[in-house]
């Protein structure tokens, strides 16, 4: 009886248990990482691919995040530059939506008061979430004037040691090389202090690392320089400088399992763009350092947008998920985490994946708009140097050149490496994701490519070109 008692009191205690952790308000924790290829850890991103990851970086941190949570082998940044994507995540738009669409625009037409970024919905659900940022910001707007009570500053390239010469591609040596640890340490203080004073909180810890400049610890780079190569694209001051991030990564990681904070925290794991795809040098740009996926940073093929995108947090079991998923599907997402009730429904593109982060990877994310949308209206010299957009949806995906209207489509499941044009096999599906787009563009008047207009530095309420 006595024994029947006490099992019936443990019961009682641990279910009781089990319902405040559910009921209690999330944590959130989203690491961006910077210029980071789909490729470029050693997490295999997809099961099919073993090529989904380096056998020559290491990045055991990462590794330990996905045995423990959801990765998303079609993970997409919303865009294939840094501004943009950063956008993007903040307001759960497109960058065709906000008219962000290049590093160094104009921002006067976006409106940085609006009341649906992540940081001020949370506080409209619970009042006691406190927000930070940490790192690179690269929105052209106080992170104060988005929600974050505690940020860093208005951080851009050059505060993480960005030259814009050809001493970028040089190797560098720095006990905190990127302010990888600095950084760090900044979430682990705040983390440690909202614990102590019992508040929930969502944290951006926006690293600088792995754009260049090349910048690691010594003594990591000496470990690559003896490791042998299994591409002719491994490079390591740049492995080397991947390692130190997941160091900093891996510190986050070990503090919020001291502070057991495991079963109440979401953490989010991925890259503004992916990486680029000259690293180490131009003559490996069509099979580059992104390789299985094709070129990259700047251009909307694969290597541009597909990135690593990790998800770990209670109900989250070790899987992978196939469902494209982008960065402006975070705030639905994050907000459906926390409370689905305070969803916003209008100029949202994104749509919450949170059903498919508790089915083992199954199901669909219902957005607004049918597919992923990509859009670069400008030429870009050290890319394609050819406006273009694209759309995705299922398996396919339409690239549309402005400059001639020329249209190719590809078949992801069997050509991830988007050689085989396929659009004059299969008119109706080409004709269909073209309209899709277009009617996209028109719909959220986004720029129109225009001949001699690249959209830095300009209002673009003075050129009149929108569709």
């Amino acid at each position: 009886m006595k024994n029947f008692l006490f099992f019936f009191i443990y019961l009682s205690f641990f279910l009781n248990s089990c319902n405040q952790n559910l009921n209690k308000t999330p944590n959130f924790i989203l690491i961006l990482s910077d210029d980071q290829g789909w490729s470029g850890t050693s997490v295999q991103m997809s099961e099919d691919i073993n090529s989904s990851k380096s056998n020559y970086f290491e990045t055991p941190s990462l590794k330990k995040l996905s045995s423990n949570g959801m990765r998303f082998s079609r993970g997409y940044s919303a865009a294939p530059v840094c501004s943009p994507s950063r956008y993007s995540i903040q307001f759960g738009q497109t960058p065709a939506r906000l008219n962000m669409i290049r590093v160094g625009m104009n921002t006067n037409h976006i409106d940085h008061e609006n009341p649906n970024t992540i940081p001020k919905i949370l506080k409209k659900i619970n009042p006691d979430y406190v927000t930070a940022h940490f790192g690179k910001w690269h929105i052209n707007t106080d992170p104060s004037e988005l929600g974050y009570d505690i940020h860093d500053g208005k951080n851009g390239n050059k505060e993480g040691k960005f030259i814009n010469d050809k001493s970028q591609w040089k190797n560098e040596f720095s006990e905190d090389p990127k302010k990888i640890f600095s950084l760090s340490n900044k979430a682990i203080d705040f983390i440690e202090k909202q614990n102590e004073l019992g508040k929930p909180f969502y944290l951006q810890v926006s690293h600088y690392a792995v754009h260049t400049n090349i910048v690691s610890k010594e003594k990591t780079f000496n470990k690559y320089q003896d490791k042998k190569k299994s591409l002719v694209t491994d490079n390591p001051g740049f492995a080397a400088m991947n390692e130190n991030l997941d160091e900093g990564v891996g510190m986050i990681l070990d503090k919020i399992e001291e502070l057991n904070l495991s079963n109440n925290t979401y953490i989010i794991y991925t890259s503004d763009n992916g990486s680029v795809p000259t690293i180490p040098a131009r003559r490996f740009y069509k099979k580059s350092i992104n390789y299985p996926l094709s070129r990259g940073k700047w251009d909307a093929m694969e290597g541009g947008i597909r990135v690593p995108f990790i998800v770990s947090g209670p109900g989250i079991e070790a899987s992978e998920s196939k469902v494209p998923v982008v960065g402006y599907d975070l705030l639905p997402t994050i907000i459906d985490l926390a409370n689905p009730k305070f969803i916003p429904t209008e100029n949202i593109d994104g749509g919450s994946f949170k059903k498919i982060l508790f089915s083992k990877g199954k199901g669909v994310v219902n957005r607004n708009y049918e597919g992923l949308i990509f859009h670069v209206p400008y030429e870009n010299k050290i890319a394609l140097n050819r406006a273009h957009s694209s759309i995705i949806q299922n398996n396919f995906k339409l690239i549309k050149y402005r400059d001639n209207n020329e249209i190719n489509l590809f078949d992801l499941d069997s050509d991830i490496f988007e050689e085989i044009d396929i659009s004059k096999l299969n008119p109706e599906i080409s004709s269909s994701l073209e309209f899709l787009l277009d009617n996209y563009l028109k719909e959220v008047r986004s720029l129109k490519w225009k001949e001699g207009i690249n959209w830095k530095n300009v209002e673009i309420n003075k050129i009149n070109s929108f569709y």
